[in-house]
């Protein structure tokens, strides 16, 4: 009887994280969904809350929503996924998981004590980042640090920074959820779960919205670094 209660609990500070920095929801509620339910059933549950997350985030910030930074990005990821599909899953993820996370942790540590000037970054750099976040992401599901990295590299506000990962997250989100529920992972239980969970989510992105809101432009990007470093830890020693 408490397993629901847990789960809007989880899904309340997921939502509250992701309000903050524009992405990092799944860091926090995959690993805690994974001790109250099966690890099979929390992936497609977490990507129907961040269809939540996302639509509110992207309505919240559409006045800083870009198609010429967004559209390359997404159309990007698509042949990615094919890859990794087909590809990637050919190495080991092991290997795949310790090299990223390694990559991650140095360049979140470099750039945090470091505090690298952002710079104006080529377009290419655009089509390369969306292809690798859905290669990554469809060979071992942690697609977000390239386009995160992207993005925080260039010379955008924090609101274009958080509207561009919105953007693409939301359409990933809308994607990868049509595939669960062609397949047949979403079932009646996981629906029923996200409807409970569902307001929770919402409310806790309005609040970490509303702090997102006080945070002063260095202080973001120290955020998402901190948020990079933290997804390169887990990369290495979570299964």
């Amino acid at each position: 009887m408490l397993t629901p209660l847990f789960i809007s609990i989880i899904f309340l500070l997921a939502g509250f994280i992701q309000g903050v920095s524009g992405f990092g929801s799944a860091l926090v509620a995959i690993p805690l969904l994974s001790l109250v339910i099966d690890i099979k059933a929390a992936v497609p549950l977490c990507i129907l809350n961040s269809l939540v997350i996302t639509t509110y985030l992207s309505l919240k910030m559409h006045k800083h929503l870009d198609p010429e930074k967004i559209l390359p990005l997404c159309l990007a990821a698509i042949p990615g996924i094919i890859v990794g599909s087909t590809i990637l899953k050919q190495v080991s993820s092991t290997i795949i998981r310790v090299s990223l996370g390694s990559l991650l942790i140095a360049y979140s540590l470099f750039s945090l004590f470091t505090q690298p000037k952002s710079r104006k970054i080529h377009k290419a750099w655009s089509w390369i980042a969306g292809f690798l976040s859905g290669a990554i992401g469809a060979a071992f599901s942690a697609g977000g640090p390239p386009i995160i990295i992207y993005t925080a590299m260039s010379d955008w506000n924090k609101d274009t920074i958080k509207a561009t990962l919105s953007g693409f997250f939301l359409f990933n989100s809308y994607l990868i959820a049509a595939v669960h529920a062609i397949n047949g992972l979403t079932t009646i239980e996981i629906f029923t779960y996200f409807m409970i969970s569902a307001p929770f989510v919402l409310l806790g992105t309005v609040l970490g919205t509303i702090c997102y809101g006080r945070i002063p432009q260095d202080r973001y990007l120290q955020i998402i670094f901190a948020f990079l470093a933290a997804m390169g830890i887990m990369m290495i020693f979570v299964n």
